[in-house]
């Protein structure tokens, strides 16, 4: 995020520099606020943060200035209300940048080596389920200790721990489960194996099939898995692949 000027008297005697680093703050925390809870109107973020909507307003335009954050129509999934869908904020790839200190291109290097070297799509694939595999272990634990009706959100607190900021609400005959922050989202949108892999793992601890309506991957954002109501024979459970809802 830009800096503001050098420091400069106000009437009232405080420092310049001291308001500036107020409102850097309070600017920080509204773009966390939509890294942990994904898009969000203005009336979302005042309420959570304890702000005037004036006020959210007033840092959204730095933000936007700064391109951390971008101005967006809101997804709406299902049958549309009347009026015009309400404005989102969400983070631009500036903006999650900030917020994570990765090695995406060395990420992504080694990845295409191994498709060159090793075997193609076929060893991408097998990577991308052996990483899961080795991640599942905490979310199993978290999965398989809570009700039957609890486990997508014990999923969500699983995934939050390994930096997903994942949340699960329900959703018209089932759930969905929200990952509004993804650590590999810059090389999983070259290598779609990663969603994949994990969709798989997700319809495994949750024993039944589930499906990825979107992915930031893809530049949506939040990756959004629907998971219906648990099937009483989870035995028959098969996993989709990740992407787009095809309808």
């Amino acid at each position: 995020m830009k800096n503001v000027g050098e420091a400069r008297e106000t009437p009232t005697g405080a420092p310049q520099e001291e308001l500036a680093t107020g409102e850097r703050s309070t600017r920080n925390r509204v773009a966390r606020s939509i890294l942990d809870h994904g898009p969000s109107t203005v009336a979302d973020l005042a309420g959570r943060l304890g702000l005037t909507q004036a006020a959210v307003r007033r840092h959204l335009d730095a933000l936007v200035g700064d391109d951390v954050v971008e101005a967006r129509e809101q997804r709406v999934y299902g049958a549309r209300t009347r009026g015009r869908p309400a404005k989102v904020f969400a983070l631009t790839d500036c903006g999650r940048d900030a917020f994570d200190q990765s090695y995406d291109k060395l990420a992504a290097d080694a990845l295409r080596w191994i498709a060159e070297r090793e075997g193609g799509e076929g060893a991408l694939v097998a990577f991308a389920r052996a990483r899961m595999a080795a991640q599942a272990g905490a979310y199993r634990a978290a999965v398989e200790s809570a009700a039957p009706d609890k486990r997508a959100e014990a999923l969500a607190r699983a995934l939050s721990a390994d930096g997903y900021a994942a949340t699960a609400r329900s959703a018209p005959v089932g759930e969905q489960l929200c990952q509004h922050h993804c650590p590999v989202a810059h090389v999983a949108e070259q290598f779609p194996q990663l969603c994949e892999a994990e969709t798989e793992i997700f319809s495994q601890l949750l024993g039944t099939h589930v499906q990825r309506l979107a992915t930031i991957a893809h530049g949506d954002g939040v990756c959004t898995t629907f998971i219906p109501k648990i099937s009483k024979t989870p035995d028959n459970a098969s996993a989709s692949t990740a992407g787009r809802n095809p309808a």
